[in-house]
């Protein structure tokens, strides 16, 4: 069932991005994936949502952003948006 306002913001060399995909996978988590090195403006559009910083991967879920999560603090986020 695809679930809108979920946006990761990821470089492809990014091993924690890796990981967090994967976890949105496993749920069934559709979501837009950009990345901030291809995409124009995209890093500055990531930093604005993110307090400026500029860890990756950035994820929006349903208006909460999450930077960097661990696998634990995605999986609670999921668990409070996908009820």
């Amino acid at each position: 069932m695809p679930q809108p306002g979920v946006v990761a913001y990821t470089t492809s060399w990014c091993s924690d991005c890796h990981r967090s995909k994967r976890i949105l996978a496993s749920r069934g988590v559709e979501f837009v994936e950009i990345d901030i090195e291809r995409a124009a403006g995209a890093e500055a559009a990531m930093r604005g949502l993110n307090g400026g910083s500029g860890k990756v991967p950035t994820i929006l879920l349903g208006g909460e952003v999450l930077v960097e999560p661990t696998d634990r603090d995605l999986e609670a986020a999921l668990d409070r948006w996908l009820v």
